[in-house]
């Protein structure tokens, strides 16, 4: 199938995919770049392939060929890729496996997919965002992980709530604190093997009342001229310490 006209209402509805109340209202997203494309496709998420009028993806998909006009029109990108899908959001709101990280109020688009590459990285089985966080299927997020949004589980939900549900299952839940808290090199193998890690808002940081739920507080022992550091970097060090 070629379309060749903005008109087409197939194209319209790819175009308010750019909003992100569409994209919640329709359960759906673009992905751009075959990369992207091809990490969607191992992970079952593909509707139909959107590829540029001529070019070439050998896929078992439902295939729309389009105009160069309209890819552009599509994108959000300066230099938008031939290579395109509308792909289907995971609908699940459930807690997978016993290593898990909660972002309370993360806004910046890479610092959230650079958490996501590194939790998957790390061996972290859920990811939660909490309602105020930046949305997972920003065209900023989705191409800062790479495509690896696709290899771990990522809910949207309530963290006091989760937070109750991991207590429920004994899976502690650790903050990030210098005071009264622990250097995460000194934790012990029992406390590496099941735990959620809250990790908040780059201006903010993480809420009182979530803070308050804690049952340990755990640092990154560093030099003393440095205040704080980036949230992604912060959670990649605390994750990969965890893994050991």
């Amino acid at each position: 199938m070629l379309i060749t006209s903005l008109e087409n209402e197939r194209i319209k509805n790819y175009i308010k995919l750019k909003d992100r109340k569409y994209r919640k209202k329709t359960n759906t997203f673009i992905v751009e770049g075959r990369h992207l494309v091809l990490e969607a496709y191992k992970a079952g998420k593909i509707i139909e392939l959107i590829l540029e009028k001529d070019e070439v993806l050998p896929l078992d998909l439902p295939t729309v060929y389009v105009t160069n006009e309209i890819i552009n029109r599509i994108s959000e990108m300066d230099n938008p890729s031939p290579v395109m899908a509308l792909c289907k959001m995971d609908d699940s709101d459930e807690i997978i496996g016993k290593k898990i990280v909660l972002l309370d109020g993360v806004q910046d688009p890479g610092n959230l997919g650079t958490i996501i590459r590194s939790s998957l990285a790390f061996n972290v089985d859920t990811i939660v965002l909490s309602p105020e966080c930046v949305d997972l299927y920003n065209p900023k997020v989705l191409r800062s992980t790479q495509g690896m949004l696709f290899g771990v589980n990522i809910i949207r939900k309530d963290l006091i709530e989760v937070i109750d549900e991991l207590k429920h299952k004994e899976i502690p839940v650790y903050g990030t604190r210098v005071e009264y808290g622990e250097d995460v090199t000194n934790l012990k193998e029992k406390d590496r093997q099941a735990f959620a890690i809250v990790m908040g808002n780059e201006g903010q940081g993480v809420r009182e009342e979530v803070l308050d739920m804690c049952d340990k507080f755990i640092y990154i022992d560093m030099n003393d001229r440095v205040e704080s550091l980036n949230v992604a970097v912060a959670t990649s060090i605390l994750l990969y310490e965890l893994n050991k």
